[in-house]
């Protein structure tokens, strides 16, 4: 019975649905393989959000005109003379009252920083292109003027308060940027995720005074959990003797949002999701109304200044219209499971009944006299609402308390305003520098105390006396997140919205950023010339390590906004939760991954990052170049070979690869010093364009991702053509249908098939198997046709591609790094050699020893023959039986790996146990290895290898190369010495693991005893 890969596999990928889990590897496990099942596709389902069973507005009342004599172009509601004064009256009395307020102020003239030189002399200080070149240094006199520039926020004349934090228009920077001067300012922009493949042409303006009701899609905005959106207090319009609360935004798109998915975003270290549910548009509203409104709170009372919803504009840019624009909804439920809108005209009859002063002058001296009682109502009515001082910084804050206290009898003085704000974390403990080097030496101390043998009670004074310190630097009123500002009502102005408006508002941009985003991703489909299905897969595979919070514009002005005008108190989620899987530094947190197995059914990855994918795709691309050159180039030794595929893969190669696509105009990152010099960018990129071969190859097929890799390395059609059609084996061509037909007369194929027997496969070309088998001593043959390094080579990269596929979507927690480390572990030369000892490839190897007597061959020589036999299986057959075979004959060690932290090799884990037991101040002592001996002939020599730690000999290993002799050094060390780290090692996996541990060891004992079982029962 032979074994026969998962058939209806997608593109060759067998046994990836299950993982077999008996640790016991005989080659006869092959032929009892089932039939495997493809890996799961996972699809996010979004949850049933219940529709109102139907929907309407309130009534028109003279304003609007249903009337299809009136009607313009493709609307269905057109504006009357009635509204149209509406419109002339709110522009005038909330439209421009900003404007006019910072008119009659006098001018200022900010003094000139060092970031208004560098901008008027970026052209002179670009970074220059070429690979030499770098940004300039950061020594004192070339970084960013951080000092001055806050400097001068603080001294504008206008600033409300001196804890108020205000978004000036025009400010592309982050609040502190930490980049070099010499670096583009324009990349500024780009980083922040403004910089995308934008739209082409500009929208046509829509008609102002009708809804252009056959030009806009409507879409009902929701945010999902609604925790910190909904509120005790919401903003609520009376009308008709009924309350219309506020739920949230509609959103009139001028194309239809498909293919478009959900838009997920962190806030509060809460995961929310934002829908946008098609729903049938609002009659009552006109394009004016939504743009008098948006311009209200958008640009007025927020100050999103930066919030571009029109695309790039130029001096000759023609008038456009905005992509997208925004109604408010207040609704009331109706009995039989309906819903009324509030139509937008009584929105801006609210607004404008609401702008009156939070204390008029004229009755201060009436509002002392009332009873505590009625202050305390009135105070209670203004927690929570927005209050606007025109042509101050910022313009708008939230209520959170009114104190009208006197503390001079003979003067009377307006009612306090205290707000609680949050200082920016730059300006804060958080990012000072003396409390930045204090908590990196208490955090470093720390470690080293809890991996030190023995703790000294001066050390354990020192970590009390720092951890004093850091608390001593946040109780300081100065560097305190928290502030409490106190501000006069004089001027203030009361706008009828509350802070559950501006929370929902600020979701807005972040929708906004996401959807054109993923537009212009549809542009990158066509670059690539295949299709995503799932388009959260290609965002991933753009998504930079960089990139954490996305706020759809400037970071710090969206800060700003939510401090001053968002909800006071957000609860917050476990920042634990989020962090946990983003985290990849530190010993522990090491030893926390590498110890979770495998999971049989997988699911989606949480990090949210492209570097898990761009170890798959490197995998592809080496899968892909060793493959093509070894069928181009029959002739081509390994070390040939080698080198050509280093040329294609190395980065610098990829970069120019992903320029041809544009991914720098795709890629999500975040602007910082780590990407400031175009040598970074350009990493980066290539990392980018191996996550998206990645991508093509997860979701479409190998073939895919095949065919967009050959059109980007030739632009000549017909190199292209020889690139893609490579020719078959020398061996193939030679008989093309089968050379089984040869078995009769050779004694090395006749033996060979025993081989085939003992596995359950048969070869077509069984001299492919022959190939294999043949090792580099034996000269030119007419029956291989040479030796077997070549496949070696290919083999090498077939077992990559298959193991990091397999880790790939059965460890969704491991990072790059620990994936890395996993595939090492399978993927080496021990594990190779001990596969193809347990499968007997030993008997079978084809040498120039014509006593045909047993050879005990070399770990190296072992797995150089496993490596070829895997080419020769993929050339004969295909990939999928290869994932079978490993299916099979290695991914079930992983178990035992991981349970015995042999993911590590012992040299590695020296040095981390060594570097635990550092002492502060100091260079860190690592482990030395010194050659004591060496004796032997130069054809099999043996070396004896001392390992020494702060002077002292801690281990001793042999080996027939030095570094198998270090490794046994390592080993002996390990074992010998007492580094607190091991012990700490051993009882986690103790703990987690004991049933498993139990088991593992009583299959070991169980195999050992076998052979003498089996030898006594001949006997």
């Amino acid at each position: 019975m032979s074994f026969h890969p998962g058939r209806g596999c997608p593109r060759g990928r067998g046994g990836h649905g299950t993982r077999p889990s008996a640790p016991a590897f005989r080659p006869q496990n092959l032929r009892l393989l089932h039939p495997q099942q493809p890996p799961v596709q996972y699809q996010y389902e979004p949850p049933k959000l219940l529709k109102p069973v139907w929907i309407r507005c309130t009534h028109s009342e003279n304003y609007y005109s249903s009337d299809p004599m009136d009607q313009v172009g493709d609307s269905t509601v057109v504006g009357t003379s009635r509204l149209r004064d509406l419109y002339d009256k709110f522009e005038e009395e909330l439209g421009s009252r900003q404007e006019k307020a910072k008119a009659a102020r006098p001018p200022w003239e900010p003094p000139k920083t060092k970031l208004d030189e560098d901008l008027e002399s970026s052209s002179e200080s670009e970074c220059e292109s070429d690979e030499d070149s770098t940004c300039s240094s950061s020594s004192d006199s070339e970084v960013f003027d951080v000092i001055a520039e806050i400097k001068r926020k603080k001294a504008h004349p206008d600033r409300l308060h001196d804890e108020l934090w205000y978004n000036d228009p025009g400010q592309v920077r982050a609040f502190l940027c930490p980049c070099y001067e010499g670096c583009k300012p324009t990349r500024h922009i780009y980083g922040s995720g403004l910089r995308r493949c934008m739209l082409a042409g500009a929208i046509k303006p829509c008609r102002p005074m009708t809804n252009n009701a056959g030009r806009l899609f409507h879409y009902r905005i929701t945010v999902s959990p609604p925790t910190n959106f909904l509120t005790d207090r919401p903003t609520v319009i009376e009308y008709d003797d009924h309350e219309y609360i506020f739920e949230g935004f509609s959103m009139f798109a001028h194309a239809p949002l498909t293919n478009i998915p959900l838009c997920k975003v962190i806030r509060f270290n809460i995961d929310y999701t934002i829908h946008f549910i098609e729903e049938m548009m609002p009659e009552n509203f006109c394009v004016k109304g939504l743009e008098l409104f948006s311009l209200f709170l958008f640009r007025d009372i927020l100050e999103l200044y930066d919030w571009n919803l029109k695309g790039p504009l130029f001096e000759d840019s023609p008038p456009c219209c905005p992509r997208f624009h925004f109604m408010p909804r207040f609704v009331r439920f109706l009995p039989d499971g309906g819903k009324e809108v509030l139509s937008m005209h009584q929105i801006l009859l609210y607004l404008l009944r609401c702008s009156k002063a939070l204390v008029p002058e004229e009755e201060i001296a009436n509002m002392l006299q009332w009873e505590e009682l009625e202050w305390q109502k009135y105070a209670e009515e203004c927690k929570g609402m927005i209050v606007t001082n025109p042509g101050t910084k910022p313009s708008s804050v939230r209520i959170d308390q009114l104190d009208r206290e006197q503390f001079n009898p003979d003067v009377i003085t307006f009612p306090i305003i205290v707000h609680f704000g949050i200082r920016p974390a730059q300006l804060s403990y958080a990012g000072d520098p003396q409390y930045q080097k204090l908590w990196k030496s208490y955090v470093k101390l720390r470690h080293l105390l809890a991996n030190s043998p023995k703790v000294k009670q001066t050390d354990k004074q020192k970590l009390a006396q720092r951890e004093e310190a850091l608390q001593k630097i946040r109780q300081k009123n100065t560097m305190r997140r928290e502030v409490t500002v106190e501000l006069s009502s004089q001027g203030f102005w009361k706008t009828g919205i509350r802070s559950d408006v501006c929370q929902h508002a600020m979701m807005l941009p972040v929708l906004t950023h996401h959807i054109r985003y993923h537009q212009c991703l549809m542009h990158l489909d066509k670059l690539i010339g295949y299709t995503f299905q799932d388009r959260c897969l290609l965002q991933l595979a753009m998504t930079h390590p960089s990139h954490h919070l996305n706020f759809g514009m400037n970071p710090d002005h969206a800060r700003n906004s939510l401090s001053n005008c968002g909800i006071r108190q957000p609860k917050y989620g476990d920042r634990k939760v989020h962090h946990m899987h983003m985290r990849k530094k530190g010993i522990n947190t090491l030893i926390n991954i590498m110890s979770r197995l495998g999971q049989d059914d997988p699911t989606p990855s949480r990090i949210n990052h492209n570097e898990r994918l761009e170890f798959l795709g490197d995998a592809v691309v080496e899968f892909l170049t060793s493959v093509h050159l070894y069928y181009l180039f029959p002739s081509l030794e390994e070390g040939g070979l080698a080198t050509y595929r280093t040329a294609i893969v190395q980065n610098q190669h990829l970069a120019m690869l992903a320029k041809k696509l544009e991914l720098d105009r795709f890629m999500l990152y975040a602007h910082g010093p780590d990407l400031c010099r175009e040598s970074d960018l350009r990493h980066a990129m290539a990392n980018c364009f191996e996550a998206l071969i990645g991508a093509v190859y997860l979701e479409g097929s190998l073939e895919e991702a095949k065919q967009l890799f050959g059109r980007l390395l030739f632009n000549d059609p017909d190199l292209r053509e020889v690139w893609l059609n490579y020719p078959l084996h020398p061996l193939q061509l030679q008989e093309p249908n089968t050379d089984r037909q040869l078995i009769e007369t050779s004694p090395v194929l006749q033996k060979l098939t025993e081989f085939e027997e003992a596995i359950g496969v048969i070869f077509t070309h069984v001299r492919l198997l022959a190939r294999a088998f043949t090792l580099r001593t034996v000269g030119f043959n007419h029956l291989t046709l040479g030796h077997n390094q070549r496949m070696e080579f290919l083999g090498d990269s077939i077992m990559q591609l298959v193991a990091t596929e397999y880790l790939f979507i059965h460890f969704p927690d491991h990072h790059e790094g620990h994936l890395t480390l996993l595939r090492s572990s399978l993927v080496n030369n021990r594990t190779q050699a001990k596969v193809a000892e347990e499968l007997g490839m030993q008997e079978y190897a084809i040498t120039n020893d014509k006593t045909k007597r047993p050879v005990a061959l070399r770990t190296k020589t072992l797995a150089d023959l496993l490596e070829s036999f895997i080419a020769a299986l993929y050339i004969d057959k295909d990939l999928e039986y290869v994932h079978t075979f490993m299916n099979v004959c290695f991914f079930p060690r992983l178990k035992e790996f991981i349970l015995n932290q042999d993911w590590n090799d012992p040299k590695s884990q020296l040095q981390q146990c060594c570097l635990t037991l550092r002492t502060e101040g100091k260079e860190p002592d690592i482990p030395l290895y010194k050659t004591l001996q060496t004796v032997g002939p130069s054809h099999a020599r043996t070396y004896t290898v001392a390992v020494y730690f702060k002077g002292e000999r801690i281990g001793c290993g042999k080996g027939p190369s030095i570094q198998q002799a270090e490794m046994g050094a390592a080993m002996d060390a390990l074992e010998k010495y007492n580094f607190p780290q091991m012990a700490h090692q051993k009882r986690f996996i103790e703990r987690k693991y004991r049933q498993e541990l139990k088991e593992m060891r009583w299959e070991r004992e169980h195999q050992e005893r076998e052979p003498d079982e089996t030898e006594d029962i001949k006997k």
